[in-house]
């Protein structure tokens, strides 16, 4: 080989390795690990189509590579916690969840991957970050949502004030403010309008009239009605509002929401809700065979066969599953279940149960659990929509909870590590 291709060779060795070396230089030391350039170039280009789609316009690249980082430095904290504390994710629950993802999108998996890379993301990068939001889920739930408690006082308040939140709606109605904006408005025109919208919108809440605020300030065409846009069913509300319909409580103000027409407030002035539901709870008694090595499926049958004849022999059913169930719960109380609404149940003791009439006692039938004979003992149409209530109004407790509880873990991580910024002048 001549000179020059030797010179040639090695420029071209020393290009290379100033390039790597710059792609992986150290942009983020977090406590014993580091992130790399290469880290920070993946996680935006896998966030920047993800934004595009929302139709989430895109920060300063400055602003963007900053907050990026932040949220990769939260990353690296969240998987050294799981990795301390023996959390991790296994390929076979990874698949389930690329599977599901799939499903709910009406697509294959290799489908998936087309739309991704069509949409300019990486399906590796995205297989990972799925990985990655697993494993921070566990995560969380074990350090944080598991303590959270919400007692029945917090529910009775939740319900005083906010039960509307909470109804399933079938038709809302609305109230709008429009603070117009012209068809190429300058900054300082947007300002103006935004500034007024903040302003009205402090004036509602402190409790001004919000149909005599529309007549003065709206320039909305329903501003002579007081702002007034009528009853929406849910499907028709219109797009701009169509969140705040499902969430805004009755009475509520919205802050002000930017479209090209301008600004708007919006109203939630009233709810119709759909009527309670009553469903057909069941009280019913069982008594289950599991299967083991030393039960096969023919020996829990016949058993079951067995004690069914002598049911209708006339032997007592709560004597017998106390003697005879494996399912310790049910068996100290004669096998009863209590009260069973639709759902509670696994589907094929739901099915069997609901051919049954009172007093009848069903074949032996198979479950994921075992081998059971089931007998209804009586049935009674419920109105459960105050339970339910309370149960939503729990879960929303609990959510609210969650999320104010996982911020301050979060920021307690972030003040415990040692975190050193390296990406100079763009950070």
């Amino acid at each position: 080989m001549g000179t020059g291709a030797l010179l040639l060779l090695s420029l071209s060795g020393a290009i290379t390795q100033a390039a790597t070396e710059e792609l992986d230089a150290i942009v983020a030391v977090v406590n014993d690990d580091v992130v790399v350039r290469s880290e920070l170039d993946k996680e935006i280009r896998l966030v920047i189509p993800q934004m595009q789609q929302r139709g989430t316009p895109l920060p300063p690249e400055a602003q963007l590579r900053k907050q990026v980082l932040d949220r990769l430095i939260l990353k690296h904290l969240q998987q050294q916690r799981a990795k301390e504390l023996g959390i991790r994710v296994d390929d076979a629950t990874l698949n389930e969840a690329m599977s599901n993802i799939a499903n709910r999108n009406g697509l294959t998996l290799p489908e998936l991957q087309v739309t991704l890379e069509a949409g300019g993301i990486d399906f590796d990068d995205f297989r990972e970050d799925t990985r990655s939001q697993i494993l921070t889920s566990r995560l969380q739930s074990q350090e944080v949502v598991k303590k959270i408690q919400v007692t029945d006082q917090e529910v009775d308040r939740f319900l005083a004030k906010e039960s509307s939140r909470l109804v399933e709606r079938e038709q809302v109605r609305l109230q709008h403010i429009l603070i117009a904006l012209p068809e190429n408005p300058s900054p300082a025109q947007i300002k103006a309008a935004e500034s007024k919208a903040k302003r009205l919108v402090t004036q509602l809440r402190a409790g001004a009239d919000f149909a005599s605020v529309a007549v003065r300030e709206s320039d909305g065409r329903n501003a002579l009605e007081g702002g007034d846009l009528g009853w929406f069913e849910m499907g028709a509300v219109p797009s701009l509002v169509s969140d705040l319909a499902f969430t805004l409580a009755e009475g509520e103000i919205s802050d002000p929401l930017r479209s090209p027409s301008g600004f708007h407030i919006i109203k939630l002035r009233e709810i119709k809700a759909a009527a309670p539901k009553s469903v057909t709870q069941t009280h019913a008694r069982h008594i289950l065979v599991r299967t083991n090595e030393i039960v096969s499926d023919e020996d829990a049958k016949r058993r079951l066969s067995q004690l069914r004849t002598r049911i209708q022999g006339g032997d007592d059913f709560e004597t017998l599953a106390r003697a005879h169930s494996d399912d310790t719960g049910s068996a100290l109380k004669g096998g009863d279940l209590g009260w069973l609404n639709p759902g509670d149940t696994v589907p094929e003791f739901e099915e069997t149960m609901n051919d049954l009439a009172p007093d009848q006692v069903s074949l032996p039938f198979k479950s994921p659990f075992g081998w059971h004979i089931v007998q209804v003992l009586e049935r009674r149409d419920q109105d459960t929509s105050s339970d339910i209530m309370r149960i939503k109004a729990r879960e929303a407790l609990q959510r609210r909870k969650a999320e104010e509880a996982t911020e301050e873990w979060l920021r307690q991580l972030r003040d415990e590590a040692y975190v050193e910024i390296r990406l100079g002048n763009d950070y």
